[in-house]
């Protein structure tokens, strides 16, 4: 982080983004293209496009075959544990828990990335619109408080974001899953076209598709289309999947208007009473812990939920005593995921002379069936859920146990296994106030700031929900003629998602909500929040898409207001 400074002018913007994820690359590209001279704050370390360390590695090129050593894996305590790969090929874009540390009053999976780009080069990529009905769900159900805004007023920025980031996927008119602008979709293979024939034949209110993903199946500008290698995980050189530095940055960057900070941890957002406004932020580098002031006309907070709404709560002032924007004392609360980890798989000893060609980095997706009207409703459990996974055919790694050798063995290996095909439940949790996260400011990390402690669990409803997602999985391999069904429920934690949201929502009122419809808090309103944090309920489709438009339609807002001299 560079702290030379002439004098306050040096370090004035007219906008201040906070994080470089997928909502804080939207923020910076926007405010950037209309024409506002624009800092971004990043608290990892600078990462450039195309410059991944391991994007290009096989196999034969990583010691220990990619696996961590048991010394290096104390450093990963908590992560380890969450199902994701910890390796040689990723390990430089986890963060130590030992560095890091975070508490928990119940089991939560907290997965972050420190570093320009955020888990915008992480993502699993699936793009899913939210439809009418997640937008009017709390109102009409009573649960919470209800959105302040509509799908119709989002629709065109739905529209705006797909066509930049690239979604690749097929329109198929359904009420519960809007149509987008899409790419051309990637194909299903044959297992996966044989489900998707047994449900159209065997049910009238679920049907299949291929996944909608932020991966370009025609290539946009310098970005390359994806070459099927199923790498993402690792950095794309090619530009392929939509992330931060691949996309949004480039486009603000050639407007000569964006300036990028990176090691910088913003501690505090700067208020001054007497105009009611925030004035800046103040960060701490994580080199040297000096600390310095930025300042800004307007402010966009976008360090990922946890990480916002931590922000929020150190920023404390005479005004905002329980921290910034907290007169309802929402802030913190109604922490939400998505919960999944349960489903079922099958197989099937058809197509035999058939097999894949290349590693398709997307799945299928099942939309949500379940309380969509009169017929569909659940005495059990309100919302839904719906369903991601896929099939594929077994490798020769089937024969790693087999206990042979010489030209028999040899020859085994040459022979693919069967075709195989499994669900994987992807369901809404409801927003619940005491599901919270808070500060301990006796136990800090390695730079000084205090730890977070999670209080969160999934409930009654969720725990019905997670029963019928169960059968339901098993009803459709059943409907397709699979053989060999396995039901399954493995242990979940919530944050294992890494969905997580709806710590600082949105609202009408101030009393019951911390940010208004175009997400600036309620009472600074030069001060807007894009992030999961800002989310009212959660839906059950992957919720990155919608952040995207939420961001663009904020930063338009933010940009009008600031030339009517409304901020």
């Amino acid at each position: 982080m560079y702290f030379e400074s002439k004098g306050k002018d040096e370090v004035t913007y007219d906008a201040i983004v906070v994080g470089s994820g997928i909502s804080g690359g939207w923020a910076a590209k926007e405010l950037s293209e209309k024409g506002l001279k624009t800092l971004m704050l990043e608290r990892g370390r600078k990462v450039k496009h195309g410059e991944y360390p391991t994007a290009n590695l096989e196999p034969w090129e990583v010691p220990n075959n990619g696996e961590l050593t048991e010394e290096e894996l104390k450093d990963y305590e908590k992560q380890k544990r969450t199902g994701y790969t910890i390796n040689e090929y990723a390990k430089h874009w986890w963060v130590k828990d030992t560095e890091q540390p975070y508490a928990e009053v119940k089991p939560f999976d907290w997965i972050r990335g420190y570093h320009l780009g955020g888990r915008s080069l992480l993502w699993g990529r699936q793009s899913y619109r939210w439809s009418p009905m997640d937008f009017e769900g709390n109102a009409k159900e009573g649960v919470a408080i209800p959105w302040p805004m509509s799908y119709d007023e989002l629709a065109p920025w739905y529209d705006y974001v797909e066509q930049f980031a690239g979604i690749s996927g097929q329109n198929e008119g359904l009420a519960q899953l809007p149509d987008g602008k899409f790419q051309p979709a990637m194909e299903m293979n044959c297992v996966e076209l044989k489900v998707k024939d047994g449900i159209a034949k065997n049910f009238d209110d679920r049907m299949m598709t291929i996944g909608r993903a932020a991966n370009l199946t025609q290539p946009i500008g310098s970005r390359g289309s994806c070459q099927f290698r199923n790498r993402c995980v690792r950095g794309c050189p090619y530009g392929a999947y939509f992330s931060s530095l691949a996309s949004t940055l480039p486009a603000a960057e050639v407007t000569g208007n964006l300036t990028i900070v990176s090691n910088a941890i913003v501690t505090t957002v700067l208020f001054d009473d007497e105009t009611q406004k925030a004035t800046g932020v103040r960060v701490k580098d994580t080199n040297t812990l000096e600390e310095k002031e930025f300042f800004a006309k307007i402010i966009f907070l976008n360090a990922s939920t946890v990480g916002t709404t931590s922000i929020l709560m150190q920023s404390k002032s005479k005004r905002f005593a329980n921290g910034m924007g907290n007169d309802s004392g929402e802030l913190g609360h109604n922490l939400m995921d998505h919960h999944f980890k349960v489903g079922a798989s099958g197989t099937t000893d058809e197509f035999r002379d058939k097999y894949t060609k290349g590693r398709r980095p997307n799945g299928i997706y099942i939309p949500r069936f379940r309380n969509l009207n009169a017929k569909t409703k659940q005495k059990n459990f309100l919302r839904g859920y719906g369903y991601q996974g896929g099939g594929g055919r077994g490798g020769w790694s089937k024969n790693v146990k087999e206990m042979s050798y010489g030209e028999k063995f040899k020859e085994a290996l040459t022979q693919p296994g069967d075709w195989s095909f499994g669900l994987n439940g992807f369901g809404e949790m409801l927003p619940y106030h005491e599901n919270r996260m808070y500060l301990d400011y006796e136990k800090t990390d390695k730079w000084g700031m205090p730890t977070v402690v999670f209080d969160v669990e999934i409930k009654e409803n969720e725990l019905e929900m997670r029963k019928d997602m169960k059968i339901a999985a098993v009803e459709i391999c059943e409907a397709a003629g699979l053989k060999n069904i396995n039901p399954y429920e493995r242990v979940y934690n919530p944050g294992n998602g890494i969905h997580e949201m709806g710590t600082a929502r949105m609202g009408s009122d101030p009393k019951k909500s911390v940010l208004n419809k175009w997400n600036q808090i309620h009472a600074v309103k030069n001060v807007f929040i894009t992030d999961g944090s800002c989310m009212t309920s959660a839906a059950c489709q992957n919720p990155s898409l919608t952040y995207m438009a939420l961001t663009a339609r904020a930063a338009d807002y933010a940009v009008k207001e600031l030339k009517k001299q409304n901020l």
